[in-house]
């Protein structure tokens, strides 16, 4: 039963990793160049240094490179989706297979994407010290980990409440004490802003939005592809069920 939850969270996971690939094409990708473009401008390139090799061309990178790293990524995400529902399916109340599903890939999004980003957003090439590039990495790590822990706690809380006052209510209390605790942890961490003075600031926002943008396909589609298929394989099963207990009634 899980291996087969599994199996299908990973295909959906790559389809919707296709997905994605698109929007980034479309979305993301000019922003990418521009900010490539902006760095390798004599004007803004640092005055005597050595050019870089370049391993992997831009073509691969925007092409090949992005495809398959999207794919990879959305596999993962399907998969860890798929053991999460099987974990938490018939555990929330009266909530249907679909709906379960979409809770989960909602409060992934709000934990591994919406939250560490809304403190590190993504920047394209050319914003950010490569000096600095260390310590925005683990600073970033360390807002994702708490923040997967603090959602997964919240969780399991918020389920014990509703048990006692309701779901609505235990539901409210634990997303406020994710939202306190987060809002601590943003003020309690460092900020970091690098942004080149004359880089312009609509093109770092456009980046940024379509970096968000690339993540909520992707999750979206995961968790509304999952649901759907979730939901026919536990009508599918309770067919032969409902067929035999017809019979046995006659």
């Amino acid at each position: 039963m899980v291996g087969n939850l599994l199996l299908r969270g990973m295909m959906i996971g790559v389809l919707a990793g296709l997905l994605a690939f698109c929007f980034a094409k479309t979305f993301g990708e000019p922003w990418v160049d521009y900010a490539i473009a902006f760095e390798e401008h004599p004007s803004h390139a640092a005055a005597g240094a050595a050019e870089e090799p370049e391993i992997v061309s831009r073509q691969t990178q925007a092409g090949f490179g992005l495809l398959t790293g999207l794919l990879v990524y959305g596999a993962a995400i399907g998969g860890l989706l798929a053991l999460a529902f099987a974990f938490a399916d018939g555990r929330l109340g009266r909530l249907s297979s679909r709906s379960v599903a979409a809770v989960i890939a909602a409060l992934g999004y709000v934990a591994i994407v919406l939250v560490p980003q809304l403190k590190y957003p993504a920047n394209p090439p050319a914003v950010g010290s490569a000096d600095t590039i260390v310590a925005r990495t683990e600073l970033f790590f360390v807002m994702l980990a708490f923040s997967v822990a603090l959602m997964i706690a919240a969780a399991m809380f918020g389920r014990r409440l509703s048990e006692r006052f309701g779901g609505w209510n235990g539901a409210t209390v634990a997303a406020g004490v994710y939202l306190a605790i987060m809002t601590v942890m943003f003020a309690a961490l460092p900020n970091i802003e690098e942004i080149p003075a004359s880089f312009s600031p609509g093109a770092l926002w456009n980046f940024r939005v379509a970096s968000i943008g690339v993540q909520t396909v992707l999750w979206a589609s995961i968790g509304l592809g999952f649901g759907a298929v979730a939901e026919f394989s536990a009508r599918h099963r309770s067919v032969p069920g409902k067929v035999v207990g017809a019979a046995a009634s006659r």
